[in-house]
């Protein structure tokens, strides 16, 4: 899935034949539910959270939901209206009882009355209501006898924080494009209370999860995540020394920076001297990590900073030439990305699921 996402109509799914980390902890023995956004891919039942190895699902199947309940174009049944933050922690929280609007509410906003801008203000509140449900989650944990025994990550989907630390801006390959934070919570920690900033990425969590766990992954493809449980967990180095962002040959710019009438083209992109050289076809939006260097090539996306209401907008400007160590080029499979398929939606009383 390097390019781009799935989309609501195409016809495509995670492969069937990849074992998912709920597939693994049910291996092991335990009871596995999802709450929130799947995804990864829903035209057909077989791609289904339950039918990957989750007990129960609640959540959106789709790219997006309406922070007061509705997809990007229908609304969820029986949920419409409804402030989804609070939605998904009340069926977190009743799940580990069971076991042993665009607009956030008022009451989150309150507090924040000082802050002038309207839009910093939201997000305040829209915070304070995520803190509030993962403190109730928690708590349903604690209270429940299950605390003890529970790995807690909290982790970011879109990587866009570093708003006064580099130019970010989802689609990118910019540092704040990519670069997330997270925290684990538990009692299981080694080190608890500390600051890591050693290299993980997201097909890490897998192996992470499992081994605690007492699981096993024998049973899956080749990964390529590591086990970095004791690099959270103890403060080891990272296993992980190298990092492929991504190789995206049919790149397209779909936000271009603000103010752009076009969007941006690998035409910009500079050709010459080593790159030109390079046995790697360096118009591909590309980008690989190897220890504390990085490597782009092709047109990384949009180039803006985006700093914090009210101060100056700087553009990036990297420098001429970068003395980046040699990285070698892997091999990379063909992208999958097929055509939307018209059957796919519900109409205006239905609800996105599957159609094939």
């Amino acid at each position: 899935m390097q390019h781009q996402i799935i989309w609501p109509c195409q016809p495509y799914c995670v492969p069937l034949d990849e074992k998912l980390l709920p597939q693994l902890m049910k291996e092991a023995g335990y009871a596995t539910h999802m709450v929130g956004k799947w995804h990864l891919g829903m035209y057909k039942k077989d791609c289904l959270p339950t039918r990957r190895g989750f007990d129960t699902y609640f959540g959106y199947l789709t790219v997006a939901v309406h922070w007061t309940c509705g997809t990007e174009k229908r609304s969820p049944r029986d949920t419409k209206g409804d402030y989804s933050t609070e939605l998904l922690s009340l069926r977190a929280t009743s799940i580990i009882n069971k076991h042993n609007s665009n607009k956030v509410p008022e009451r989150y906003l309150a507090p924040y009355s000082f802050i002038k801008d309207p839009h910093r203000r939201q997000y305040a509140g829209m915070v304070s209501a995520m803190d509030e449900a993962v403190g109730n989650i928690t708590l349903a944990l604690q209270q429940g006898g299950l605390w003890d025994n529970t790995i807690l990550v909290f982790s970011t989907d879109d990587e866009r924080w570093q708003q006064l630390a580099a130019a970010r801006r989802k689609w990118s390959l910019w540092e704040g494009g990519i670069r997330g934070v997270g925290f684990v919570a538990s009692p299981l920690l080694k080190q608890p209370g500390t600051v890591s900033h050693e290299l993980i990425h997201i097909s890490d969590w897998l192996p992470t999860l499992v081994g605690p766990g007492g699981g096993s992954t024998n049973g899956t493809k080749p990964l390529d995540g590591f086990n970095v449980w004791n690099t959270i967990s103890k403060g080891f180095a990272s296993p992980r020394l190298e990092l492929l962002h991504n190789i995206d040959p049919l790149f397209n710019d779909i936000a271009p920076c603000l103010g752009t009438q076009r969007q941006s083209s690998l035409a910009q992109v500079v050709s010459g001297g080593s790159r030109a050289n390079s046995g790697f076809n360096v118009s591909f939006h590309a980008a690989i990590r190897s220890s504390n260097w990085k490597l782009l090539t092709g047109y990384p996306g949009c180039d803006v900073w985006f700093p914090r209401p009210g101060a100056q907008q700087l553009r990036f400007k990297p420098p001429q030439a970068d003395p980046l160590k040699p990285v070698d080029a892997k091999s990379a499979l063909p992208i999958t990305f097929p055509d939307e398929d018209p059957r796919c939606d519900p109409g205006p009383t239905g609800a996105w699921g599957p159609w094939a």
